[in-house]
């Protein structure tokens, strides 16, 4: 019931209180989050993507809307703010009326209520009590505790027995729950971001990339160990893995090999596996370097910052490497980032000097350089690979996942627990003849409940009738004796 206030906040929160509006209010959530769901979202979708998706005027509106990120935008907040609001003035204008129905059961029925019940029946009794005892052995049989409830018509007792009376608030479950995904909702509106990470093997980054393209400071550094991606036998891809390594104060804190849909969370942040890709930097090159001047020739694989030395105390450094060159006014440049046409520039520091040479995997007779103390004959090489990170925060998963998990118990309580009410006491018929009245009540699935009912009223019958029969029978018996004396 809504509390005294000026008639037109009372009409509003009237308004808001109805049944309604909370499913009008509940269809746009559902209509929203559906077209969150169609329409490409930032950062998910590649500004790339998102271009080749929509025009750029049908782009400009749907960001102007907040169409392509629903999820954090200030309306969508508003809407589950009404919704909560609609359903916190329902559950307080019904609430009072199901706690009290609640906390004190209609133990006794009074005549008028006897009146209206749509399930009753009556059986026409001699003995009072005798019906009640016949009626309290049917409902036991039926596994109800039946309780006396003293003081009744005529000073007589009757009977009242129930179950399930919790199914009762299964309405207020759900309602609970639903705010605490709504509130979930929220807060992950507001306070939640999401955002980007791009990590080499071996790099390490403190920050990441929002949708706008602002930065944001993570709360520790991550470092990418290791990052591949495993095939089918057809060669389609099968996994993404990375490695990646929780750093604080320099420290490794966490470890974990992420997958898609297998995430690294730390410090309230998730890193999904989003993507995975090569990039246009090299992993490793291999070669085998034979001396000029006679010896045996050595494998050799250099990566980028890792220098190595040879038998002799040559140090080898990977100096630069151009993926797909070209030369232009005598200086080296590349048309992409494929590893379509490679030039390598290698380092060497021995004991006659420094010198640098240039091999090219696919002209080997413009490499080497006639000072350099080795001949370097290229065998491979390994491009370096990126590993995609989404990163979330969302501080209101937990109530989100708190409310489903309540919400599955709310319909439960709902679905398959019936509040169940017996009544029986004795009272006077029309024409003041004793019978046994029979009242029952379910909250739901009333057919199924008739046959419950029915089956009650035969089964008092029939303890009735075996009394009646065992009381003959001894009747009998004592006459029989009376009359052999």
């Amino acid at each position: 019931m809504a509390p005294n206030l000026h008639p037109e906040r009372q009409r509003v929160w009237q308004s808001l209180a109805s049944v309604r509006t909370g499913i009008i209010l509940l269809i746009l959530v559902g209509v929203v989050a559906a077209a969150g769901t169609v329409i490409l979202q930032r950062p998910a979708t590649d500004p790339e993507q998102m271009q080749r998706a929509y025009s750029p005027g049908l782009l400009r509106w749907l960001d102007a809307l907040g169409l392509t990120n629903v999820f954090h935008s200030w309306w969508f907040a508003v809407l589950l703010g009404l919704l909560c609001l609609s359903i916190v003035l329902a559950s307080l204008e019904r609430f009072p009326a199901v706690w009290r129905y609640f906390a004190r059961p209609y133990r006794r029925p009074e005549p008028h209520f006897r009146a209206v019940l749509p399930l009753k029946y009556e059986i026409r009794i001699r003995n009072p009590e005798r019906g009640l005892g016949a009626a309290e052995q049917a409902l036991r049989q039926m596994g109800f505790r039946p309780e006396r409830i003293a003081g009744g018509e005529d000073g007589e007792d009757s009977l009242y027995a129930e179950r399930n009376r919790f199914a009762r608030l299964a309405a207020y479950v759900v309602h609970v729950s639903l705010l605490l995904i709504l509130l979930g909702g929220i807060v992950d509106s507001v306070w939640g971001y999401r955002g980007f990470l791009n990590l080499t093997r071996g790099q390490q980054a403190g920050q990441i990339e929002l949708a706008d393209g602002s930065t944001r400071p993570m709360p520790f550094t991550l470092r990418c160990d290791g990052v591949g991606q495993e095939n089918y036998a057809d060669g389609t891809p099968k996994r993404w893995w990375s490695k990646l390594v929780v750093l604080q104060d320099g420290r490794e804190v966490a470890r974990k090999e992420i997958a898609v849909n297998d995430p690294l969370v730390y410090g309230g942040l998730r890193f999904f596996q989003a993507n995975y890709g090569r990039t246009a930097d090299v992993a490793a090159v291999k070669f085998v370097a034979t001396p000029k001047g006679g010896g045996k020739p050595e494998p050799l694989v250099l990566g980028p910052g890792e220098p190595v030395t040879l038998s002799d105390g040559t140090r080898v450094r990977l100096e630069r490497f151009v993926p797909d060159f070209y030369v232009r006014d005598n200086q080296i440049y590349t048309r992409s980032e494929e590893a379509n046409n490679p030039a390598i520039q290698l380092s060497l520091t021995s004991k006659s000097g420094e010198s640098k040479l240039w091999i090219f995997p696919n002209y080997p007779e413009y490499s080497q350089a006639a000072e350099a103390p080795y001949d370097f004959q290229f065998q491979d090489l390994e491009m370096g690979y990126f590993t995609g990170l989404q990163v979330s925060h969302e501080p209101g998963q937990w109530a989100v996942w708190a409310g489903c998990l309540l919400m599955g118990g709310g319909l439960i309580l709902a679905f398959y627990f019936v509040h169940m009410r017996f009544w029986v006491m004795p009272i006077s018929d029309g024409e003041g003849r004793r019978v046994l009245w029979v009242g029952a009540s379910p909250s739901k699935n009333r057919e199924d409940f008739e046959e419950r009912f029915r089956a009650l009223v035969h089964e008092i019958e029939k303890n009735l009738k075996t009394e009646a029969a065992a009381g003959a029978a001894v009747r009998a018996a004592s006459l029989a004796g009376v009359a052999g004396r």
